[in-house]
């Protein structure tokens, strides 16, 4: 059985005759009955009595009833599996920030044996810049921290980063294991995030709790912040947890009011077309931040 079989039979019902059906749907009068031959083959049932040429048994008059259905069962599921394929050949832009970065490998080896033909960019990015990137449609979704006010999005949180403030082992604070406050930390140059980062954001607004305020150096990459650090001497660096301390570095234990930063995924909700080759890599990642693949 198949779909012009179906037709076929469904026309002949319509028109009333099987010349009528022919002239319809632009076939040979004998077409059309040898596809009803090979469908009541197929079916097992005489649908049309013989030597009247579109008069109807029971059984179908019964198959009659069905065939409409049939037939827009089988456009759905032909359209279903024809878009599916289409998704198998196509690309995905995915705005992340820098301290996920570690996971990509493992996530595009995984998504590659599911999907070998989508090409998936990585665009690498703050907070910031990410949701301009997503709201002017430059990416499909971002992972990267929370912006409230900025358009319509949706957020669903995946964990949680910390700021962590660094030391080279040469550093005057390093000899010492006490917990410091921000306005001890403000006698040193320090290096944090870029300008818009979130973490620098959050930062400025720690240190708007106290009097004294540091003199700060902003690198637009964290990573590269202990790479500076190591260098200078009298120096703090801040970044984030998720980020490797040097073996020449350690961690300060610094009292700071929260120092939580929220990390999940946001999609813009005015053009949120999620195909199911998003669906998959989207849980790929979820499942890459939420098994702690980051360090």
């Amino acid at each position: 059985m198949d779909l012009k079989e179906l037709i076929t039979f469904q026309t002949i019902v319509r028109e009333g005759t099987f010349s009528k059906a022919a002239q319809s749907l632009h076939y040979a009068q004998s077409t059309i009955t040898n596809q009803i031959k090979r469908l009541e083959k197929e079916l097992g049932i005489a649908l049309f009595n013989r030597g009247w040429e579109a008069e109807l048994t029971p059984a179908g008059k019964i198959f009659a009833e069905e065939v409409d259905d049939l037939i827009n069962h089988w456009k759905f599921v032909t359209e279903q599996a024809n878009a599916i394929q289409k998704e198998e050949v196509g690309y995905i832009n995915i705005g992340i920030i820098e301290s996920i970065t570690s996971i990509v490998p493992n996530i595009l080896e995984r998504y590659s044996k599911e999907k070998p033909k989508i090409v998936c960019n990585f665009i690498v990015g703050n907070t910031n810049s990410l949701a301009t990137a997503l709201e002017q449609n430059e990416v499909d979704f971002a992972v990267c921290a929370e912006i409230a006010g900025r358009f319509p999005y949706s957020f669903e949180p995946l964990y949680d980063e910390q700021l962590v403030f660094i030391v080279s082992k040469k550093h005057p604070l390093a000899n010492n294991s006490r917990k410091y406050s921000l306005k001890e930390l403000c006698d040193y140059p320090i290096v944090t995030g870029g300008k818009n980062c979130i973490y620098q954001l959050k930062l400025e607004k720690e240190f708007l709790s106290i009097s004294k305020k540091p003199f700060c150096y902003t690198v637009s990459q964290l990573s590269v912040i202990p790479t500076f650090i190591t260098s200078l001497d009298r120096t703090i660096g801040v970044i984030v947890s998720s980020i490797t301390i040097p073996d020449n570095c350690i961690k300060l234990d610094v009292e700071i009011h929260n120092s939580d930063i929220t990390i999940g995924i946001m999609r813009n909700i005015r053009n949120d077309n999620i195909t199911f080759s998003k669906q998959l890599l989207l849980q790929y990642l979820k499942e890459g931040l939420k098994n702690n693949e980051l360090k």
